[in-house]
């Protein structure tokens, strides 16, 4: 898939058509992209003491078909993805400017035992 978390995206079919948001998560088995404060519905919520959670109507997002949303360019635009090689390593470019799309996942240290 080559949309990845935490990367920016709008909105360019739906509800929210336009809108701009954070990849929070990225389901690839269903295609499915959630994005922040897009495609919110309401859910209601049982109230659970153990894990002090007040019951009630809670707003979230809904997961969203990747086809609908594009990329964001570093000029705020929406933009197709090409890829470079560079050596031995492969890297995003948007296909509007040309600037590499930095891969902003961190990877965590291993602790040694």
């Amino acid at each position: 898939m080559r949309i990845k978390r935490n990367d920016q995206v709008v909105v360019i079919a739906g509800k929210d058509k336009g809108k701009k948001g954070r990849v929070l998560r990225v389901i690839v088995a269903k295609q499915r992209v959630l994005v922040e404060g897009v495609g919110m519905i309401k859910k209601h919520v049982k109230p659970d003491p153990q894990r002090n959670i007040a019951g009630g109507i809670a707003e979230q997002e809904a997961p969203i078909h990747v086809s609908n949303v594009m990329l964001v360019d570093s000029e705020g635009k929406a933009t197709r993805l090409g890829h470079q090689v560079e050596g031995d390593k492969k890297t995003r470019v948007a296909r509007t400017n040309g600037v590499v799309i930095a891969d902003k996942v961190e990877k965590k240290a291993k602790a040694k035992k």
